[in-house]
């Protein structure tokens, strides 16, 4: 088994966080994994995306062209990332800022109103782990007790008092995207 999964949106939208909580768990799940980061020079409102490989054999490549996934939060990152997803692959789409539609049938999608969902929670900060929750459920990259074991040991200190909120977002996700 191994998945490719990009998570991608503008800075400040928690992008890489997201991932490193993907990376976090499946490694403390015992998967083998790279977490690649790219973002622009802004401190927000640029360019901000992640890689995450997550294999049960060693990972050969870092690089991902074709991912099995993708968090898509943003316009840009739907127009750049939504054609190359790999058939059968899942594609978690933050539906409260990208309009538009995929016109593809080889895949799985889910529009998650993640902002807004976010918003009724008190934090828009946390679409990102709405969106990450959905993309666990969807995709069983790993599971969420090991996203909520990552939440609970590597979220920084200055952001503990939002421990609860983050799991709740996660479990919000994962059920919308259960059904």
């Amino acid at each position: 088994m191994q998945q490719e999964i990009i998570i991608s949106g503008f800075g400040g939208q928690g992008t890489l966080f997201a991932g490193q909580l993907l990376a976090y768990a499946a490694m403390d799940s015992g998967y083998h994994v790279t977490w690649i980061p790219s973002y622009g020079p802004e401190m927000r409102g640029g360019k901000a995306r992640c890689t995450v490989v997550v294999s049960d054999e060693e990972i050969g490549s870092p690089l991902v062209r074709r991912p099995s996934a993708a968090i898509v939060l943003n316009i840009p990152s739907m127009e750049a990332f939504e054609p190359a997803i790999k058939s059968g692959g899942v594609l978690v789409v933050n539906s409260s800022l990208v309009p538009q539609k995929s016109e593809r049938t080889d895949i799985n999608v889910l529009y998650v109103p993640a902002s807004d969902m976010a918003i009724e929670l008190g934090n828009v900060r946390i679409a990102n782990v709405i969106c990450l929750g959905a993309l666990v459920q969807a995709a069983g990259i790993a599971s969420l007790e090991a996203i909520e074991q990552a939440l609970d040991a590597h979220l920084p200190k200055r952001h503990r008092k939002l421990l609860g909120l983050n799991s709740e977002a996660l479990r919000k996700g994962a059920a919308l995207a259960a059904g």
